[in-house]
């Protein structure tokens, strides 16, 4: 008797024991640009600083999932950690316009309520991501840009920082280049793919079970004075919701604006019942690579765990961690 009652106990601990486990799952999945990235172009120096940049940036997002923070916090920790590095194009890596400044755009989405918001052209706001979220929990709009996004961020507290700090030799150099270009005869006006494409992202899952996306831009560049890219714009570059995905996409963004592939790939999960592998690679690597000059790519993560970075360029920095801690970090197609 005693010990089928003590075999009882043991099973129920076990059970409630696996269900404990099972509600700390949670998932978080990066991408720091697309483009053409290959081995031949990158130097062993440069390619370590970025699995290495890449690393922190995933261990950041890990570190406040895996103490029950939310999918919120963790893609804005992430994203706000690569703003700051010089590696990426966003924040302070920001490339530059062709009048000679750093715009910068950046979104964020829970798919728990799918709030969101988004902040476009801001030059002096040191991690726009922050900005967006305040825009999101802070005000009746989805989106500020320019002037009054700054001053929006300026009176909720956000770090404020003098436009100069955005400043990077490799990034000025790059427009210098573009703008050469431009007075060649018959020059061509294509921009190289790493600065064209250049964006950084963040999808998360945390341990309730809700998914959240971030994006952040320095846009492309050489661009023309106030243009945004796919970045900020809901359901472009940026999209979560709990009953299908939480995206965030780089690439050629006048295409992902276009064909508003963050919430096309939602739509095909919700509609057509396509797994979130299948229906981001059905418009990254069919949809869009159909259409001349629509290259670029996503991260993508469903509501279980799984998720997809189909890209159809060269290469797409990226990278993934759960709850064992190990990051996993990928650059080139092979």
């Amino acid at each position: 008797m005693f010990k089928r009652l003590a075999l009882l106990s043991a099973t129920f601990m076990f059970v409630l024991a696996a269900g404990a486990q099972e509600t700390k799952k949670f998932m978080l999945v990066i991408h720091g640009g697309a483009g053409t990235i290959n081995r031949k172009n990158m130097t062993p120096e440069r390619e370590r600083e970025y699995r290495a940049a890449l690393e922190q940036a995933l261990r950041t997002g890990q570190a406040v999932l895996a103490r029950g923070g939310s999918s919120l916090d963790a893609v804005e920790a992430t994203v706000r950690f690569m703003e700051d590095s010089p590696l990426f194009n966003a924040g302070k890596g920001a490339v530059f316009t062709h009048e000679g400044r750093n715009e910068l755009d950046a979104a964020i989405m829970d798919g728990k309520t799918r709030k969101a918001g988004s902040v476009a052209g801001v030059t002096i706001i040191k991690n726009p991501i922050s900005a967006a979220r305040a825009v999101m929990e802070k005000s009746k709009h989805v989106m500020m840009a320019g002037r009054g996004a700054e001053l929006f961020a300026t009176k909720m507290g956000l770090e404020i920082v003098d436009p100069s700090y955005f400043w990077t030799e490799r990034r000025w150099k790059a427009l210098q280049d573009e703008l050469l270009k431009e007075q060649q005869p018959q020059a061509s006006l294509v921009t190289a793919d790493e600065n064209r494409f250049g964006t950084v992202g963040a999808v998360a899952l945390d341990q309730s079970g809700n998914l959240a996306a971030a994006t952040s831009t320095g846009g492309t560049t050489n661009k023309m004075y106030g243009r945004i890219g796919d970045s900020p714009i809901i359901g472009a570059g940026t999209y979560a919701d709990n009953e299908t995905c939480a995206v965030s996409a780089t690439g050629a963004g006048e295409f992902f604006i276009r064909w508003t592939v963050s919430y096309d790939i939602a739509a095909l999960m919700k509609y057509r019942g396509l797994s979130v592998q299948e229906a981001a690679d059905q418009v990254v690597n069919k949809t869009l690579k159909a259409v001349p000059g629509a290259e670029g790519g996503v991260i993508a993560l469903d509501r279980n765990g799984n998720f997809a970075t189909p890209f159809n360029s060269e290469g797409m920095y990226r990278g993934w961690i759960g709850v064992d801690g190990v990051p996993h970090v990928e650059i080139y197609r092979d």
